[in-house]
């Protein structure tokens, strides 16, 4: 035993080091000589170590070549300070100090939380930096040395976010052409329509229910000058970066994230929002410049997932960058994302283990979980006194992958005005941003309010079917208002007013009754001045006898009724769904489709018509089971509804844009059906474009870390 211990004794000693480890400062050579000496012989399974060490570390030295933020080269004598952490992961000094100061502690590579944070007092991007938001310095200016970052004392604690969320950038002064008046500025307006049920009533009869179709139009854009005829928006994104985020759905996330930034322009403003177990704000409201993109973007990059679902903590913080701003543009928006449901708040924060998007915790636990909102997104938990004064912010929310909580998500962005997209395959996500931020960037009407009065005596409006715009019906029937707000470049509104219409006094020769007077006051998002338009007045004939033409029904007003028919049996599918009576909501899909095929629009050929037969038999596919309904369905549907009630895109499915062109039958022959306008449908070509271009680069760069920057 003796022995033994003597052996091994001569073995540690033999093996301890004699001379000091060698430094940094230490030639390779010696580092060499030292190890070689001191290295007993080699074995085969030493032989198979000492290979795999040399390839770990020819690609550790590789890694290290390269900084994982920017991409850039971070070989030694390029006038660069070079930042090498705890986990002995280096950067670019100046990248990771501009990471850390938007609230990321974790490192790029390995996510490893650091103890040691880099500070920069000062940086910015501006003439002393070059293309790609490195500091230049220049070796022959006598003091060089000093425009080097230095690392500054590590510090052991996070930077905590500022009590208040009044950091926002200023906005950009706008000098107006004073020799340019706002109609030369703007020199369209909005465009009023109107068509009655039939042009004829005969003149002895009283209808109890005669229905006038109102439409109203924004004006285009004009391709030259999109910046300066729009509302510059401030925009908030508000990501879930929960652990199931983790992977691909983070990566487009973030693709589709710099998308939009790429696509805001210098006036617009973002900020970045995400929450998982907890909320931060990554980054502050600032002007999508170039130097804004590119920190957005740095910011955008160093996002990792981790930790649980806290929705309404995200909410709120993306709440207080708006409502604490200094300065606000005319158009205010969140953004929000998810692919699962609360964890914390609700019905829900005990439901932690069980399957998400169920039937068993939607219906009940919605109306609790909005009560925890701010009222700000959600009006009813105002003051009386309040409730009008304060400004509304519309969520627009997006539905991600098939475990969202879709009944939370609609529920969401119809109490604060906004709508709800389904993303069904991850890999749309992009697109459905697209549609979003295109039709967002094309505001050009606010506060829209469109106004009927009665023109005649006995003539009284007795309903006003406006989705889920708010209407007010006045002065015992003779004035209704419908409250629209903004209304996005070529969009259209179209309502059903019901009227009573009494009979005409033959006695007094009148062969005409005049139902409504229209007008409609918005303002125009350019000079920022009350506009008003004044529409025709809507008159029928009252003959004694009605012609065969004169009892055909209005082609526009049929398929107006259509389209609000289908969407009341849309949701009353819905209800029977959620109480588990797939059959029954079959039953009413089914035969709501026979009357639809049955109405004159749909037998002339009416493509709004062939649309919504299209969505009927989808959604009776997505009803065939409970599982069926329960994975796709019940999202779909809550989408589509969205979409109805506010007469504005979402996106469904994997379905992004339900354009139909008119048939050659159709008198409005090339006109979009869906709600989808033509500064969407631009958005989201570029977007798919720009797709393939990113597939086909995606081989060459599939060892890069982050290749996120957005797009020319």
């Amino acid at each position: 035993m003796s022995g033994a211990w003597s052996k091994l004794q001569k073995t540690l000693s033999f093996r301890q080091p004699k001379s000091p480890l060698p430094t940094a400062e230490n030639s390779s050579s010696d580092s060499k000589s030292s190890s070689s000496s001191l290295r007993p012989p080699s074995s085969p399974s030493s032989s198979t170590f000492s290979r795999f060490s040399r390839s770990f570390s020819t690609t550790s030295r590789s890694s290290k070549r390269t900084c994982a933020i920017c991409l850039g080269s971070m070989k030694p004598g390029n006038g660069q300070a070079i930042f090498t952490a705890e986990c002995s992961h280096s950067f670019h000094f100046s990248c990771i100090a501009n990471s850390v100061k938007h609230g990321n502690y974790l490192c790029p590579i390995c996510r490893c939380k650091w103890k040691e944070i880099p500070l920069m007092s000062s940086f910015s991007t501006d003439a002393n930096t070059n293309n790609a938001g490195r500091t230049r310095v220049s070796p022959l200016e006598d003091n060089y040395l000093d425009n080097i970052p230095r690392v500054p004392p590590p510090v052991s604690l996070p930077l905590p976010e500022p009590l208040h969320f009044s950091d926002d950038e200023p906005l950009p002064s706008i000098i107006l052409d004073q020799t340019s008046s706002p109609s030369t500025v703007h020199p369209e307006t909005l465009v009023l329509k109107a068509f009655p049920e039939s042009s004829a009533v005969i003149a002895s009869e009283t209808i109890s229910k005669f229905a006038v179709l109102v439409g109203v139009r924004a004006p285009p854009l004009a391709d030259d000058a999109r910046h300066q005829e729009r509302a510059p928006i401030d925009l908030v994104t508000v990501l879930d970066i929960s652990g199931s985020m983790a992977g691909s759905k983070l990566t487009l996330l973030k693709q589709a994230v710099c998308f939009v930034i790429d696509n805001l322009g210098p006036s617009d403003r973002l900020a970045i929002v995400t929450f998982s177990s907890g909320a931060q704000r990554n980054f502050p409201l600032r002007r999508m410049t170039e130097q804004g993109r590119r920190e957005a973007t740095q910011a955008v990059c160093s996002i990792s997932a981790n930790g649980g679902t806290n929705i309404v903590e995200g909410l709120k913080k993306g709440v207080r960058v708006l409502e604490e701003r200094r300065e606000r543009n005319p158009v205010a928006s969140i953004v929000l994302l998810s692919d699962g449901r609360d964890t914390y708040n609700g019905d829900n924060a005990n439901q932690r283990r069980s399957p998400r998007n169920r039937r068993s915790s939607n219906a009940t636990s919605v109306p609790d979980f909005l009560n925890l909102l701010p009222s700000s997104i959600c009006t009813h938990n105002r003051e009386a006194l309040a409730a009008r004064q304060l400004p509304t912010f519309h969520v627009h929310t997006f539905g991600f992958g098939l475990d969202h909580d879709s009944s939370t998500m609609h529920a969401i962005s119809d109490a604060s005005g906004g709508t709800f997209s389904f993303i069904e395959t991850v890999g749309t996500v992009q697109d459905a941003f697209a549609m979003c931020i295109g039709g967002l960037l094309s505001v050009v009407a606010q506060e829209l309010k469109l106004t009927v009065r009665s023109a005649s005596r006995g003539v009284y409006i007795g309903s006003i079917p406006s989705g889920r715009y708010a209407n007010e019906i006045s002065e015992q029937g003779k004035q209704g208002v419908i409250n629209i707000g903004n209304l996005y470049a070529d969009e259209e509104k179209e309502f059903l007013f019901y009227l009573s219409v009494p009979s005409a006094d033959i006695e007094q020769g009148a062969t005409k009754t005049s139902l409504l007077q229209i007008t409609c006051s918005y303002k125009n998002t350019t000079s920022e001045e009350m506009v008003s338009v004044e529409g025709e007045t809507v008159e029928i004939r009252r003959p004694p006898v009605l012609s065969p033409t004169d009892v055909l029904i209005s082609r526009e007003v049929d398929r107006q009724i259509n389209r609000l028919a289908v969407a009341e049996a849309i949701a009353e599918a819905q209800q029977l769904a959620e109480m588990g009576n797939l059959e029954g909501a079959q039953a009413v899909l089914t035969n709501r489709r026979a009357s639809l095929l049955s109405s004159v629009s749909a037998q002339a050929g009416d493509a709004l018509c062939s649309w919504l037969d299209t969505e009927l038999t989808e959604i009776r596919e997505r009803m065939a089971s409970r599982e069926r309904y329960e994975q796709t369905g019940r999202a779909y549907v809550l989408s589509g509804l969205s979409s109805h009630s506010w007469q504005r895109a979402t996106t469904r499915g994997d379905t992004t844009t339900q354009i139909l062109l008119q048939g050659g039958s159709s008198s409005n022959s090339g006109a979009t059906i869906g709600y989808e306008t033509p500064s969407m449908v631009t958005m989201i070509s570029k977007s798919q474009n720009l797709s393939l271009v990113n597939r086909s680069e995606q081989a060459p760069r599939q060892n890069k870390t982050c290749n996120l920057s957005p797009g020319s």
